[in-house]
């Protein structure tokens, strides 16, 4: 099954769910216009794995695409797997990843829910490389590294 974008979600504060939209503008070196986490750091963008979500949705909590305060809900890619650097084409754009799960400081409302919170371990957060339109439905890739040439002997 080829990864895709399953949702993409935007809010105006910190620290609350985020809201699905039908599509998102990303802007080089800032993230999503209109959001709250956007700005010059290295977590511009958050992104989830849907099967993260399914993960919660078996202990019980009703929860969805924007719930644990993630930009982008994927499915078909093992984000966490991902190592610091890996670049992605997600729709029109190029993600870098910066950060793989986050420390909470605060114990969020899932967490008191259901003991447990997806995001700090399974959550990933990226800057944007190339700027453009998101929408659900688009697709993820992962962008094979560059080899490093070598010089060819005379």
């Amino acid at each position: 099954m080829a990864a895709r974008v399953v949702a993409v979600c935007i809010s105006e504060k910190k620290g609350e769910r985020k809201t699905p939209v039908a599509s998102v503008e990303l802007r080089e070196e800032h993230g999503i216009v209109g959001d709250a986490h956007a700005g010059d750091w290295h977590r511009q963008v958050s992104l989830l794995a849907q099967e993260s979500i399914e993960k919660m949705q078996r202990m019980g909590l009703n929860v969805d695409a924007g719930d644990f305060a993630e930009n982008i809900t994927t499915s078909g890619v093992e984000l966490p797997s991902l190592p610091v650097g890996t670049r992605l084409t997600v729709g029109e754009t190029l993600l870098e990843v910066t950060q793989i799960g986050k420390e909470c400081h605060t114990r969020c409302a899932i967490y008191h829910q259901a003991g447990d919170c997806v995001m700090p371990k399974e959550g990933i957060f990226a800057r944007v490389i190339r700027g453009g339109t998101v929408k659900a439905g688009d697709s993820v890739e992962i962008v094979p590294a560059q080899c490093a040439s070598t010089p060819s002997a005379p």
